[in-house]
């Protein structure tokens, strides 16, 4: 039965052990928000809402006028929903996942490969490069949200070599001065700052750890005692060694930004970036993909080689990874983060108080469609029949559909939109 193209969707959650717990998580609160029935245990950790297609999460249709029980299963079967330039593009397959993380402990630094790289990982070691596809990420953030995303400028990884003395031990002299000398050339410097993370990449074991003991015991002595622990970025590094303790990951602060993200700032992950959540709830968009390259952070597999060659080397002040929204030229309601890639554009619909009647409008590929506030009465042509919206609420809505809403809620809504603008 064709007709039904607009339809509630009950998403997977995960519960992976850095997840905020309880109804702290934004995502055990959107969960209840959208089945009120669904019980949230107090003490588990609720780290991610998965609204898409992928086989370790594929959505379950909130629908019983449909024969399918998962949307992996209606686009296969109705893939003209996902509009003729997605389906041809993308094989037929929903070229994106949709995410809410809920972020209490950190995630493991980490980089995705371009497709170039994922093709050859995935067959020399298919264990633990499970596609052949890039994954490029973006995170807008709901909460306060903290990351660490791409180099920083040349200039503050060289004031930590100065300034922390059990830093500069890892990366050594030779490097340390190569990066000194660097500065104002711009393949040079991308040169030694690869130089200077690899060498700290491949300490041995014991050194590191002995190192990170130094700094971890001098950085909390000097905040015992009162002081200005920023020269050591402290604060941060005794919360990551606390998560992590003797990770390597621990280092990586002072070369990487620290991003704090205001709720609807957003940043973009390209291919070979290095990052890492931290904390906080976000909404993230992702390609199809399971690659991960890992560099610390983790007790998980560490591909060091690969890690070192693969990254984006050029220094960037942290400012400059914030990825800006642009306003719909054709509704002041939608803000669109946009990013260089073809996989995915996410749409910001805050619509304000007083507009009670509001159209979605419709785009020429499937979206997805989620409810962070307000309430609703959804009406759709390719419904058939109404559908509630509230906090929590997802939607699919497929290719060339518009849905009408009937806001009943006094302070107007707020909902985040994934689709593919080819």
């Amino acid at each position: 039965m064709e007709e039904v193209r607009v339809f509630p969707l009950t998403c997977a959650v995960q519960n992976y052990a850095w997840g905020k717990v309880g109804l702290d998580s934004e995502v055990a609160k959107l969960v209840v928000g959208g089945d009120p029935l669904a019980v949230i245990e107090d003490a588990k950790p609720y780290a991610e809402l998965w609204m898409g297609t992928h086989p370790k999460g594929d959505a379950e249709i909130k629908d019983n006028r449909i024969a399918q029980t998962t949307l992996g299963q209606w686009i296969a079967h109705f893939p003209g929903c996902l509009g003729s330039k997605v389906k041809d593009t993308f094989q037929g397959q929903l070229p994106f996942l949709f995410k809410v993380l809920s972020v209490n402990t950190a995630l493991s630094i980490q980089a995705h490969p371009n497709r170039e790289l994922a093709a050859r990982l995935h067959a020399q070691f298919p264990e633990h490069y499970p596609d052949n596809n890039h994954k490029p990420e973006m995170a807008i953030a709901l909460t306060s949200f903290q990351g660490l995303c791409g180099f920083r400028p040349v200039e503050e990884v060289l004031a930590f070599l100065k300034s922390v003395p059990e830093f500069h031990a890892l990366v050594g002299n030779e490097a340390a001065e190569e990066l000194r000398c660097s500065v104002g050339d711009v393949v040079h410097t991308r040169q030694a700052l690869k130089k200077c993370f690899t060498r700290m990449m491949n300490c041995e074991k014991k050194v590191f750890v002995d190192q990170l003991n130094m700094l971890v015991k001098r950085v909390t002595e000097e905040a015992a005692a009162g002081k200005d622990t920023s020269s050591s970025h402290g604060d941060l590094l005794l919360r990551l060694h606390s998560q992590y303790p003797g990770d390597i990951g621990c280092f990586s602060i002072y070369f990487l930004n620290h991003m704090v993200l205001e709720p609807g700032q957003a940043m973009f992950l390209g291919a070979n970036e290095p990052h890492a959540y931290l904390s906080g709830d976000c909404i993230e968009c992702m390609a199809c993909s399971d690659n991960t390259v890992r560099a610390g952070l983790t007790p998980k597999y560490i591909d060091v080689n690969t890690l070192c060659e693969m990254l984006n080397y050029t220094p960037a002040p942290a400012s400059s990874k914030i990825f800006p929204s642009v306003q719909d030229p054709s509704d002041p309601c939608v803000s669109l983060y946009d990013p260089p890639i073809p996989d995915f554009t996410v749409m910001r619909i805050q619509v304000p108080a007083s507009v009670k009647q509001y159209t979605v409008s419709p785009v020429d590929c499937a979206g997805i469609l989620l409810v962070v506030e307000g309430d609703a009465i959804a009406t759709s042509a390719a419904a058939l029949s109404d559908i509630t919206l509230r906090r929590g609420t997802v939607l699919f809505i497929s290719a060339n559909e518009s849905v009408s809403l009937h806001i009943t809620s006094q302070s107007g809504m707020t909902m985040f939109r994934a689709c593919c603008l080819l």
